[in-house]
């Protein structure tokens, strides 16, 4: 076999492998499943609620209610428990402040004390500094608080940074590409470590929001729009543009990069204040003291953190498993307006991967203005679905909006309302799973307008097919008329779109009824579309 030969076998194989490997890419994330089925009248009342039309009186009612599966929850195929229990996890921080909340104050109440950490000496971190000083236009010079900073991440906040790793095989590739086209120093992706702890939804006690943490005003002289639906801030593509235009900026006003980073945290007239008070210096380090305690850690901050990621290796950091590559994702420009509830039912992702792919969405709900050319983020795996199904996934969008628009029905008995409290690792797309709604659901009812929850809140939920007191014995008989027992698999269908054509039947129906743990569905094949 001569050398070319060898060469597209080579590379057919791995073509292969990449291809199996990227298909199940997605799968490690494991989703409960509740045991409970589905009965088959359609589900009606609790889509047309009002929250207008909801008294939440002081009465808790305790009466145990079934909990029913919707196609909200989708089954996994089976994982080892541990590493499930570790996916779990991940797929929390994804959508977790916590690693902000942490980092905010870190920064907030940085002491600079000597740190013991033997496991860098003084000679060897001061070598390193000078090896990135060399790359990098940043004043790298080794001081005292400098190595403080450093020896105290990396003795106290390991697990942090492995996590920050992690979520930076998703957002760096993006920010280099916009920082290079600004001509920016790349090194500035790790800014965005600093800023947010790489949360799009980040949100600072003053009101800085999103990646690159900026502020209402600011952000509208860059160009990103903040509307009831929208908030540009959030979105990694936009505000890293917008964040590159910022700095470039500030880099023309003071001629040196520690000063625009100083500036681009607390405002270009603090630095000059601070240069002012400290007699004309011009150097980070000499007008330090001079500037909000905030701002005065954020250089250090930022130089660690950029040490850290540079040196990982020698220090024996490992990043966590990320949940998606940004090469693993698509846009798809939306049509109308759609949530990503139905888009979750549509496609079978996770409700919390679709937040964490579309952060911008303030409400989950992707609005359609023309001029504005808005854009849903899926994984690739997911992408073919959509676009093949597109037209049922609209049009079933559309018809469950004009039913929001009707008034809540007198009948519904207050026997179906629940109050669910809150507890620690909770968050919206856990709750709705388990009572068989939709996370825009129990904002509506609870007048939520963020997905943030604190321990003990109360929420009020009214579970899947609540009992009415007319119409659903009519209902009940009339679907069992009409759906008949099997369906045979065309070319093109999916579960999604089988269930679209059945009133009352729910993708998780089809599967629990025929013991189907995936979306693969062969034509020819026989669906039972009951259970038994």
């Amino acid at each position: 076999m001569n050398c070319i030969t060898k060469k597209k076998v080579a590379l057919s194989l791995f073509t292969v492998i990449f291809s199996v490997g990227m298909i199940y890419a997605q799968d490690s994330i494991p989703k409960k499943v509740v045991k409970t089925h589905i009965p088959s009248q359609p589900l009606e009342a609790a889509e047309t609620y009002k929250k207008d039309t909801i008294v939440d009186g002081q009465q808790v009612y305790n009466k145990q209610i079934e909990v029913e599966t919707d196609s909200v929850d989708l089954k996994s195929l089976t994982d080892l428990e541990f590493t499930a229990e570790l996916d779990q996890k991940w797929r929390e921080e994804l959508y977790s402040n916590a690693l902000y909340d942490t980092l905010y104050n870190v920064i907030s109440e940085l002491d600079y004390k000597e740190v013991y950490f033997p496991e860098l000496p003084t000679d060897t971190l001061k070598a390193r500094l000078e090896r990135l000083n060399a790359k990098t236009p940043f004043n790298i010079a080794y001081n005292p608080s400098l190595e403080s900073v450093i020896k105290g991440f990396l003795k106290n906040r390991r697990g942090y940074f492995e996590r920050i790793m992690g979520l930076s095989h998703f957002y760096f590739p993006m920010f280099e590409q916009e920082l290079d086209a600004e001509d920016v120093p790349l090194e500035v992706k790790y800014l965005a470590i600093v800023e947010s702890a790489l949360k799009p939804r980040a949100r600072s006690r003053v009101g800085a929001t999103g990646l690159w943490q900026f502020m209402f005003a600011t952000g509208k002289e860059y160009g990103l729009n903040v509307s009831s639906y929208v908030d540009e801030r959030s979105d990694p593509i936009k505000s890293t543009k917008a964040a590159a235009k910022y700095l470039s900026a500030l880099y023309a006003t003071f001629g040196d990069w520690d000063l625009a980073l100083a500036a681009y945290n607390s405002g270009p007239g603090n630095v000059l204040k601070a240069i002012r008070r400290s007699g004309g210096y011009e150097n980070y380090w000499n007008i330090r003291h001079n500037l909000p305690r905030e701002t005065a850690g954020y250089l250090p901050a930022f130089l660690a953190t950029m040490y850290i990621f540079e040196y990982a290796e020698e220090h024996g950091l490992v990043a966590e498993k990320p949940a998606f590559h940004h090469f693993e994702t698509d846009t798809i420009r939306v049509k109308q307006m759609i949530t990503l509830d139905q888009v979750s039912e549509a496609t079978g992702v996770n409700m919390e991967e679709l937040q964490f792919l579309n952060p911008s969405y303030k409400l989950d709900i992707i609005p359609f203005i023309p001029a504005e050319n808005y854009a849903l983020r899926l994984p690739i795996t997911a992408v073919g679905t959509f676009v093949a199904n597109e037209s049922t996934i609209y049009t079933a969008a559309k018809t469950e909006f004009d039913a929001k628009e009707k008034p809540l029905p007198q009948f519904f008995e207050s026997e179906s309302k629940v109050r669910y409290k809150v507890k620690s690792g909770d968050y919206l797309g856990l709750i709705a799973r388990k009572y068989g709604v939709r996370v825009s659901q129990i904002k509506q009812w609870n007048g939520l307008r963020s997905n943030n929850l604190r321990i003990g809140q109360r929420l009020t939920i009214y579970p899947r097919n609540p009992v009415a007191k007319t119409s659903s014995s009519t209902t009940s008989s009339t679907s069992s008329k009409s759906t008949p027992n099997t369906y045979i698999v065309k070319r093109g269908d999916s579960l999604w779109s089988i269930s679209q054509k059945f009133p009352g039947i729910s993708v998780q129906n089809i599967r629990d009824w025929n013991d189907i743990s995936s979306n693969n569905l062969k034509p020819g094949m026989t669906l039972k579309l009951s259970k038994g």
